[in-house]
């Protein structure tokens, strides 16, 4: 769309700008004229504009410019023009204009609301950075040191405390190293690193803690042949356009070891990497891993967890060109690497729903991952122990993908033994009649190991104490449920508390407080609390083995525990020095986690999301019962996983237990092929949301009119359906009702032709109403 007003500039250039705001009627942007002032403008840039019958001044992108007389150019006196340029952002590179085009077509979100999604806040505000200088001894040092000529006394410390320091703690930090050396300035060593008798090195003070932390790691393992072959394979197609790559590997078959391999070979090709893992739980281990393999270059890290400070400057290395190894979680992506200079792409653990990002754009990180590989013209290898079901049937059915499989675990490791326990007949050796979440087998083995000096790790995917409020009395039938959502309350225990002074509840969807009531409102008898919640097991664990002691031997890992990325990679330091003996938590602790310690793994229920209204729950059950297990035998011994379930025969327990994930997925493609189920079609739910329940119903009800009208219309909608309007498994959160309406299609071309349809004619609209989902992972 072309803006006017009168004005006597005149446009060198036309700009179409993406404006922050949900305007989804132009999705190439608003046009603007470009003065004279500003005729270096390009793509990528962020620009101040008028918008509106006000001419409000209002943030945009330019997604493109065009020459002032382009074929249906106005007249000038009648354009509206670029203010000015917006400081503190770097400009976003071509391809990454051209990736959030994409994303606004395929996911349904207005380009202006994408693009500004793509840049953090902080680098937008231009929030300043903080780097550290490290000090080091020189090669060849004593040799300098005695050229020099005449040596202070202050100097020779310096350079026999860095001579007397523990490997780990070099290179040290220029303060460390002058309180070390009991100076009173730095002006020694300065003159010490400008004789060559010291080197400094200037790292961002997110990289120097992670190397602390990390930095002891031995020489590259050697290939197993499995893997040589994998390397070998993948590494062919470096340089050689876009190649999409399945590295199926069973838990500790080495899939880190191919991804080191093959980042080392983009890096000798002068080329950038970047790797992505799901969560910043897993930043950690994988950060420090690159630090250690790759001493030599200087790697970004990007993710939520980071301070504003750090999430500007490492954006700004890697817009710059000065940093060629780049990691992070979902957002991670969207890393500013300059055109031509993305060589690899590796997503890790791709079958993590934690991938797809639950707020506008609704974007699946894995698939903007191939797409930005696509558009680099560089290979992207997906990694996982047990790969989702939409990249194992591309790899297999469609066809898109080369599969490479890693079927044994790496040298000297074992996969677990695991031990499936109905806890049907577990409840039955119990002496009394008291809630038990773990039987006599899971308990005797988790003081077996701790006996045998081995660490545990416990998992419950279910946060809080307990998540069932009722009256006492069962004749009197009250449960507690929030009052904004269709959802019951889940009790939860202060850190210090005990008994109902102790306890509140909490709304785990509007995030609603209260304290827990003594009394039932209806009867006024006392109030029980039963159930499963990670607090409760940490509290049987302890009563159980007084060893553990909850916050030193024996540490919570869920996010209510865990405040910031600060205190999860303090909490896997404890566990990984052995200060910490069990781990108990939710899913954070069941991904990609590399202890050699642990020597026993506990589920304490694999049931939690097995019977869910989602036809994903059993690929969510297998995954994480199969990722969990896979944490222990790690180290010398193969270890041992306990699963507690009381459905001990389902196919998604099983197998997993059996470690079969192929048996698993073609069981499972088989059912889903059967009931025209993603992966075999593509589906987009649209959820309509509103305060007042029959609106709500009006509205999702006239929406499934008009997409059932487009698909059956003369047009044809290329084989899509339509089904609905029907309530959300969960109908009411934060007092919206909320109502949804599928479109399934045969697949992505077909879906992404019907929803761009139904978007130019007005049907979908995005925004507090209408919220589309294309490809979702969870329907509740």
């Amino acid at each position: 769309m072309t803006l006017f007003a009168s004005s006597d500039r005149t446009a060198c250039l036309l700009a179409q700008v993406a404006v922050e705001r949900s305007v989804d009627r132009y999705p190439d942007g608003l046009t603007y004229g470009v003065p004279a002032a500003l005729a270096d403008l390009r793509a990528g840039e962020r620009v101040r504009v008028p918008l509106g019958r006000g001419d409000a001044l209002t943030e945009g992108m330019v997604v493109r410019t065009l020459p002032a007389d382009a074929s249906g150019a106005p007249p000038a006196a009648r354009l509206k023009f670029v203010e000015s340029r917006v400081g503190g952002a770097p400009p976003m590179p071509s391809q990454l204009v051209e990736l959030a085009q994409w994303i606004s077509g395929y996911y349904v979100c207005p380009v202006g609301m994408t693009l500004a999604s793509m840049t953090p806040g902080a680098v937008k505000r231009g929030v300043g950075s903080v780097t550290r200088t490290f000090i080091d001894l020189a090669p060849g040092w004593e040799d300098l040191l005695g050229a020099a000529g005449r040596v202070t006394a202050q100097q020779r410390r310096v350079t026999e405390a860095l001579r007397d320091a523990a490997g780990a703690e070099r290179p040290m930090d220029v303060r460390d190293l002058a309180a070390r050396a009991e100076l009173g300035t730095n002006e020694p060593i300065k003159r010490l690193v400008k004789a060559g008798v010291l080197r400094e090195e200037r790292r961002t003070s997110i990289e120097a803690e992670w190397r602390a932390e990390r930095g002891g790691a031995g020489p590259a393992p050697e290939l197993t042949a499995a893997q040589r072959t994998v390397v070998d394979a993948i590494g062919a197609t470096l340089g050689g356009g876009f190649a999409q790559h399945l590295l199926f590997g069973v838990t500790g078959a080495g899939k880190t070891e191919v991804y080191m391999r093959l980042i080392a070979q983009t890096l000798a090709a002068g080329r950038t990497a970047l790797v992505l893992v799901p969560e910043i739980a897993l930043t950690p281990q994988t950060g420090g891993r690159l630090l250690a393999r790759f001493p030599g270059e200087r790697v970004a890290i990007l993710h939520s967890g980071l301070t504003a400070a750090q999430r500007n400057q490492q954006w700004n290395l890697v817009a710059d060109g000065k940093v060629r190894l780049v990691m992070g979680a979902r957002s991670a992506v969207f890393a500013p690497i300059p055109d031509g200079q993305l060589g690899l792409v590796v997503v890790d653990e791709e079958h993590d729903q934690s991938y797809k990002q639950d707020q506008m754009p609704r974007y699946h990180g894995r698939d903007v991952a191939i797409r930005r590989a696509q558009l680099a013209q560089c290979p992207v290898v997906l990694g996982s122990a047990t790969p989702s079901l939409e990249s194992w049937f591309n790899a297999t059915e469609r066809k898109t993908s080369a599969l490479h499989v890693l079927r044994e675990r790496a040298p000297g490791l074992r996969l677990p033994h695991v031990e499936v326990v109905d806890f049907v007949e577990e409840r039955r050796r119990f002496p009394d009649q008291r809630v038990h979440l773990l039987g006599p087998r899971l308990s005797g083995a988790v003081q077996e190991t701790l006996d045998g000096g081995g660490q545990v790790l416990i998992l419950l995917n279910r946060r809080g104490y307990a998540n069932w409020i009722a009256c006492a009395d069962q004749r009197c039938g009250w449960i507690m449920r929030c009052d904004r959502c269709d959802a019951g309350m889940i009790c939860h225990r202060l850190p210090a508390g005990g008994g109902a002074a102790g306890q509140y509840v909490r709304c785990h969807h509007c995030q609603g407080e209260q304290r827990l009531p003594r009394q039932c409102p209806k009867c006024a008898r006392q109030v029980t609390v039963f159930g499963l919640g990670v607090q409760r097991v940490e509290e049987e664990l302890a009563r159980l083995h007084p060893s553990l002691v909850p916050g030193s031997t024996m540490l919570r890992i869920d996010a209510d525990s865990m405040q910031d990325a600060a205190d999860f990679h303090d909490a896997l330091g404890k566990f990984g020095r052995g200060e910490v003996r069990l781990l108990v938590g939710t899913q954070m602790i069941a991904k990609g986690l590399d202890f050699p310690g642990v020597r026993l793994v506990g589920v304490v229920s694999a049931d939690t999301a097995l019977n869910l209204p989602d036809f994903r729950a059993t690929e969510r059950t297998f995954q994480l019962v199969s990722q969990v297990s896979g944490r222990c035998g790690r180290g010398a011994d193969a270890g041992r996983a306990i699963v507690q379930t009381f459905q001990p025969e389902a196919p998604a327990i099983r197998l997993a237990a059996a470690h079969d994930y192929e048996s698993f997925a073609r069981e499972e493609l088989a059912m889903r092929a059967r009931f025209g189920l993603p992966p075999s079609t593509r589906m987009a739910r649209v959820v309509v949301r509103d305060e007042g329940e029959e609106r709500a119903r009006e509205l999702s009800e006239a929406l499934a009119r008009d997409l059932s009208a487009a698909a059956n219309g003369a047009a044809g909608g290329g084989g899509v359906t339509v089904t609905g309007p029907m309530p959300c498994p969960i109908a009411r959160i934060a007092d919206r009702w909320r109502m949804q309406v599928e479109v399934v299609a045969p697949g992505p071309g077909p879906l992404g032709r019907f929803l761009t349809s139904a978007r130019n004619a007005g049907i979908l609209r995005p925004g507090e109403t209408y919220a589309v989902d294309v490809d979702p992972v969870a329907l509740m």
